[in-house]
């Protein structure tokens, strides 16, 4: 469980902090100097039927804001923190738009310094505080007078904040891990030293990260929480992690911890985006705004459809990053900008991986797993998706994921590591027999057409490839047969009257011609185009055999020559080209092309003054 504070500055956060919980978040001299929190604080605070929960104590200064929002992101409760000599600020008002923004769903109003007023003007400040709440999440947040001075209201805030941490609903152990960083620094004897918020899962001793961006190894030396060292850590901990294999100056505030697969960082993300109903600003595409993620910052831009954004207008939009962060599906951010700089808007992160650099945004329902996983399937079409990519792609822990994937057998088809759209796989099997069909109806003498072709043809992994193949072999409409070819079921070449005379007469002319025939052309030139076709179908029947690629042999005659050449020719002996001529009795025209075929099939051997028979 995690508390975080927020308030306009000097309105006494770190001093409720430290009266709750005996610790002074100010740790740093500059701090001290000015009486003001420049940094992020943490301490813990016990908590009546809850445990010990994280305090996070973050800068009201307008000028640490983009600190402040390092701190607020990830909190599970709101400490609002108002003066009540001085009642709502700026920084008040900002901070409340801010945990809006960021989804925080809960929380408790501190009216700080009540020993300084009258309890008429503390009335009024609660008005006030309950006009600037009206319409919020935390419109019904309890609002607790204290006094760090008297100790007045100290009690009840503990209460008012162990009521509210009993109606959340406790953070998942099963999801995956992710901690952004906030500190980082060394330790003599320990050495590297990360601090942060748990945001999903788990993470153990000896356990092996990675650090994004840059995908960094690194191993878990050790834990601790609150002082204390641990040996597994839970989500919604804060968390100081010791780490093996980097050193602390590769690491800084805005890297994340996360746990192995599934995560990669990102430029492009979509994402629903609300600008403030207070803002005069308005969003265009080349306006360039901070985009805040966790304890990451960096410069973006925001593209909607149909105009730019206006104030108080929600649109689903792209978001483009000047650099890489690490986002999962349901991350909030907050966008800032304008002069002076404060605080636009923010939104909820739909998909942080699409396709496309200029992917369109989802206009489409996508509040549920299903319904994005429905969305990225039919987008990710033959390349479908990693099913470890999901939980961060989409959104959900993985047991989730495994359920949506049972439940939704008939739109989702899984095979080995990936799923795809089980349409599209429908549509490649359509594709495919059509891919077949027209073969046929082109090249009727054609036994079938090589798999490979219609691979080239088609889009899609080779494993979506394979199970379309499969699935319609079973569904009876193509078969495989020999030497990679697949054919409509039942379909054999078949030939008319005119192809059956003209095949006889290929026949006859090869035979006639014996060992030096005609090539492919002049039978084409004689006896017309059809020639090609068929001739192919001889070869497949063992009629004919294919000695260059424009010249066939018939078979008989083939081996008749064949035997004529071996029979010529003496055991290890070497034979020169024209020796071989005077052996068979071929033209050069004929022989080289004829010799080159016994090198191929094993009957004669080159070597480099001439060829022997093979094996000898």
């Amino acid at each position: 469980m995690i508390i975080g504070t927020a308030g306009h500055i000097d309105h006494g956060k770190t001093a409720l902090v430290r009266a709750l919980t005996g610790v002074d978040t100010d740790r740093l001299p500059e701090e001290k100097r000015r009486g003001i929190t420049i940094d992020l604080g943490f301490a813990p605070l016990a908590l009546p039927n809850v445990g010990v929960a994280g305090v996070v104590d973050v800068p009201g200064h307008e000028a640490f804001v983009r600190t402040m929002l390092a701190g607020a992101t990830g909190i599970d409760l709101a400490l609002l923190v108002i003066a009540a000599d001085e009642g709502v600020m700026p920084q008040t008002r900002e901070h409340v738009a801010i945990l809006g923004l960021l989804g925080i769903r809960g929380g408790v109003v501190a009216l700080t310094k009540s020993d300084l007023v009258e309890d008429d003007w503390l009335d009024l400040v609660r008005l006030d505080v309950a006009e600037l709440l009206a319409g919020t999440a935390m419109a019904d947040a309890p609002m607790v007078a204290t006094s760090v001075v008297t100790g007045a209201g100290l009690p009840e805030i503990r209460e008012a904040l162990a009521t509210a941490a009993a109606t959340l609903s406790p953070r998942r152990d099963d999801d995956v891990f992710r901690m952004p960083i906030d500190r980082v620094f060394t330790i003599r004897g320990t050495g590297t030293v990360v601090t942060g918020t748990v945001w999903s899962g788990s993470v153990g001793r000896d356990d092996v990260v990675r650090v994004m961006p840059g995908d960094r190894t690194v191993r878990v030396r050790g834990l601790q929480a609150h002082g204390a060292a641990i040996d597994r850590a839970h989500s919604g901990t804060r968390l100081a992690v010791a780490l093996a294999g980097i050193d602390h100056d590769a690491l800084t505030r805005g890297a994340v911890l996360v746990s192995e697969g599934g995560w990669h960082p990102t430029r492009v993300l979509r994402a629903d985006v609300t600008l403030l109903g207070n803002t005069v600003a308005t969003l265009s595409p080349r306006a360039t705004v901070r985009f805040h993620l966790g304890t990451t910052e960096v410069g973006a831009r925001v593209v909607t459809p149909g105009g730019p954004l206006g104030a108080g207008e929600t649109k689903p939009g792209r978001v483009v990053l000047d650099a890489p962060v690490v986002a999962r599906a349901g991350d909030r951010f907050v966008i800032r900008g304008g002069s002076p700089i404060g605080t636009l808007g923010g939104g909820v992160v739909v998909d942080p991986h699409p396709a496309h650099r200029r992917a369109r945004p989802w206009a489409a329902p996508h509040h549920s797993f299903d319904a994005r996983l429905a969305l990225a399937l039919r987008e990710a079409g033959g390349e479908g998706l990693g099913v470890t990519e999901l939980p961060v792609r989409l959104g959900a822990s993985p047991p989730d994921v495994s359920a949506s994937l049972e439940r939704d057998r008939d739109g989702v088809l899984r095979i080995g590591s990936r799923i795809f759209d089980r349409g599209y796989r429908d549509a490649l099997v359509a594709s495919l027999v059509e891919a077949v069909a027209e073969h046929h109806q082109r090249n009727p003498l054609d036994p079938g057409i090589l798999l490979q072709t219609i691979r080239a043809r088609i889009t899609g992994r080779p494993e979506l490839l394979d199970d379309a193949v499969r699935t319609a072999v079973i569904s009876g409409h193509i078969e495989t047969i020999e030497n990679g070819l697949v054919r409509r079921t039942g379909w054999k070449p078949s030939l008319s009257n005119d192809q059956t005379d003209l095949k006889a007469a290929l026949v006859g002319a090869l035979r006639t011609a014996g060992a030096e025939p005609p090539s492919v052309g002049e039978l084409s030139a004689a006896h017309g185009p059809t020639v090609v076709p068929i001739i192919r179908m001889l070869e497949r029947e063992g009629a004919v055999v294919s000695v260059e690629s424009d010249r066939y042999y018939d078979a008989i005659a083939l081996t008749a020559l064949v035997d004529r050449l071996r029979n010529g020719m003496v055991a290890g002996r070497e034979y020169t080209p024209g020796e071989l001529r005077d052996v068979i009795g071929l033209s050069r025209k004929y022989l080289i092309p004829f010799l080159e075929y016994c090198d191929r099939r094993g009957i004669t051997e080159r070597r480099s003054t001439g060829r022997v028979l093979h094996g000898t």
